[in-house]
C-alpha cells in the first residue's frame, strides 16, 4: 500500500512516526518509499538478490534510475541537522530492502556540512550491520574517507580501534579509507595496518589488502614493490596488488 507525505514534518521534534506494515516509516524517507515503489521490478530484484549472494532482498532499482530519485530528494529537501541524520539513517538501515540502506549512505556522503565529530558513530553503526561488502566500500568513499580528512586528528584513535577488532568490516574498513588519498596516504600507518591483518584468511581482509596497494600503486608504484618484497602478504593480495606493477 502507497503511503503519501503530502508536506515535510520538520524540525525533527515535531515529527510523526507513521505506521507501515511492520515498520514505522520517518516523513522525510516517506516520498522515496512511494518513488521506490513506483520503478520497483522484481525479475531485476532476483537478479540483484543472486549477484549479493542472496543476503538481502531488493526491489530491483538499478543505481541510476535510484540515485536520480534520491539526489532529487536530498536536492529539494536536505536535511537541517547532524541529529536529524542520524535517525533518518538509522531508519532507513532497518528497512527491509537493500536499496535503503544504499539511500542511508548517500545521505551520509551528501550531508558532510552538517557533520561533527559525533558523525563516526553513525558510520560505524552502518558498517557493523546489515554488513557487506557493497555497503562498507562505499562508506569507506562517502564517510570515513572524507571523515578522516576533516578530522585527522581521530585517525589513530578509531581506524586503530577498527584494525585490532574482530569484526572484519571494520578491519576492512580501517585499510580502506585512505584508498583515495594518493599523495596524502600514510604509507607508516598502512604498513602497520596491513601487517596486522596479514595472517587473516579471510577472503575480504585480503582483497582489501591487494586493493589498497594496487590503488596506491597508481602513485607510487616503487614503495609498493618494495612493500611487497619485503612483506609476507597473502597470494590473493600479491596478485591484486601486482596488477597496476607489471
Amino acid at each position: 500500500m502507497r503511503i503519501r507525505c503530502p508536506i515535510r514534518l520538520f524540525p525533527l521534534q515535531e515529527y510523526i512516526l507513521i505506521a507501515m506494515s511492520d515498520h514505522l516509516i520517518h516523513p522525510y524517507i516517506l516520498p522515496v518509499v512511494n518513488a521506490f515503489e513506483t520503478v520497483a521490478d522484481r525479475e531485476k530484484a532476483v537478479y540483484m538478490e543472486a549477484y549479493m549472494r542472496n543476503q538481502f532482498p531488493f526491489l530491483g532499482i538499478k543505481s541510476p534510475e535510484r540515485r536520480m530519485i534520491t539526489n532529487s530528494h536530498m536536492k529539494t529537501t536536505p536535511l537541517l541537522s547532524e541529529k536529524e541524520l542520524v535517525v533518518v539513517v538509522k531508519q532507513l538501515w532497518k528497512m527491509k530492502e537493500r536499496e535503503y540502506q544504499y539511500f542511508g549512505q548517500e545521505l551520509i556522503g551528501y550531508h558532510k556540512k552538517i557533520w561533527s565529530k559525533n558523525i563516526i558513530k553513525l558510520i560505524e553503526h552502518c558498517i557493523v550491520n546489515k554488513s557487506w561488502w557493497d555497503t562498507v566500500d562505499t562508506l569507506s568513499m562517502e564517510g570515513t574517507g572524507p571523515y578522516f580528512n576533516k578530522f585527522p586528528g581521530e585517525i589513530v584513535a578509531i581506524t586503530g580501534r577498527w584494525n585490532g577488532s574482530d569484526n572484519i568490516w571494520l578491519n576492512r574498513s580501517s585499510l580502506l579509507f585512505q584508498k583515495s588519498y594518493k599523495k596524502k596516504l600514510d604509507t607508516v600507518l598502512m604498513s602497520a595496518y596491513i601487517n596486522n591483518l596479514s595472517h587473516s584468511s579471510e577472503f575480504f581482509i585480503q582483497k582489501a589488502i591487494g586493493w589498497m596497494l594496487r590503488e596506491y600503486g597508481k602513485t607510487d608504484p616503487g614503495w609498493v614493490r618494495e612493500f611487497i618484497r619485503k612483506n609476507k602478504i597473502a597470494p590473493l593480495s600479491k596478485r591484486e596488488a601486482m596488477k597496476n606493477l607489471l
